[in-house]
């Protein structure tokens, strides 16, 4: 008796795998930039151990940041006329940050429960975009909901921090 072998069956199999594979790919690659972009700024604000750790208080903001003088609160920091914050998000002139200085510069990062929560908010971003390759990509609307309130949550917190 001749049995009814598809010969597409096998390559069916082969597609499926490839876009599971590629989607796979794709979403780790979008959490491992959210880690990335994150973690320039996240590392001064988590670990201020050994770091110049002081306040800013708001004199002006442009485009680009704010600035001010810098009263230090960590042994061996010296205090400087002006520092710049990096971004200038929920920061108001004449308000007083908490910051840690970057090695070799006058740049500082908000530091802080705020700062932290700050910092990782590209990772938040990558959070909710991974979920949509993993829901549609590869079929895991379980795992694509945990994602994505995970980085809602974390977006939220950090919106109401700062």
């Amino acid at each position: 008796m001749p049995s009814a072998v598809s010969s597409s069956g096998g390559f069916s199999v082969v597609l499926r795998f490839g876009r599971f594979a590629a989607m796979g790919v794709v979403a780790a690659l979008i959490l491992v930039a959210g880690v990335w972009a994150s973690w320039g700024t996240a590392q001064h604000a988590m670990l201020t151990k050994g770091r110049e750790r002081g306040t800013v208080v708001v004199a002006r903001c442009g485009a680009t940041g704010c600035a001010g003088p810098y009263t230090p609160l960590s042994q061996g920091s010296q205090p400087r006329a002006r520092v710049v914050l990096e971004n200038s998000v929920a920061v108001e002139e004449g308000r007083t940050y908490p910051v840690v200085l970057k090695p070799g510069g006058e740049e500082a990062v908000r530091s802080g429960f705020a700062g932290i929560l700050y910092a990782w908010v590209p990772l938040g971003g990558a959070l909710l975009l991974a979920s949509v390759v993993v829901a549609g990509g590869l079929l895991r609307t379980r795992a694509a909901w945990v994602l994505a309130l995970s980085g809602v949550v974390l977006l939220t917190a950090a919106f109401l921090a700062v």
